[in-house]
């Protein structure tokens, strides 16, 4: 297998972009050599499988959705109340429906997993990992809420996510922001 690191995260890159326009189906080495723009087999010389290429791109999916320091700095600053923790959460939703294809990538993996044992156990680690960074940043962080509000505030706006990306005519913009507001509101206690 070729090591060049930029040369493999371009071509999981790639492969996010082919899982969210494709599926799981079209996810091809063929495919992603394409939308890399590389030469054919390449993708080939640097996975040994196509299930290492699902794999790899599940964990590439959590590595770009991570916020950046700069976010989590103002994350930190000012009074940490409702106010904040509803700022915090129109912040997440709008970095996730930012790289939407990494999120509609991530539920093709997601049905791709139950096919797939490998993948479902490299998913399973990740979300439940992505979960206790949640839990553990809320605990830390002096925000109103506990645990369960957390767990609670994270399976409704990953549901919320999955309308305004693949049925955007369900809620409109302005509902889709009131309707985080009001999940804070009734689900974070002061």
């Amino acid at each position: 297998m070729r090591k060049n690191p930029e040369r493999r995260q371009a071509l999981v890159d790639a492969a996010i972009e082919v899982l969210a326009g494709e599926g799981a189906r079209g996810l091809t080495f063929r495919a992603v050599d394409a939308q890399a723009e590389v030469p054919i087999g390449t993708a080939s010389n640097y996975f040994a499988s196509r299930d290492d290429l699902l794999t790899q791109a599940g964990g590439r999916i959590y590595e770009r959705l991570l916020p950046d320091e700069a976010t989590l700095a103002e994350a930190r600053s000012g009074p940490q109340d409702r106010a904040r923790y509803a700022a915090l959460m129109h912040e997440l939703v709008d970095r996730i429906i930012a790289f939407n294809t990494g999120f509609l990538a991530l539920l093709e993996l997601r049905l791709e997993s139950t096919r797939r044992p490998e993948l479902r156990e490299v998913l399973t680690r990740r979300i439940r990992a992505d979960i206790q960074d949640n839990v553990d940043y809320h605990a830390a962080s002096g925000l109103p809420g506990d645990s369960t509000a957390v767990v609670l505030l994270m399976l409704s706006l990953n549901w919320l996510i999955v309308e305004r990306l693949t049925l955007p005519g369900v809620f409109t913009d302005k509902e889709a922001h009131d309707l985080v507001d009001v999940l804070v509101e009734r689900l974070v206690r002061e």
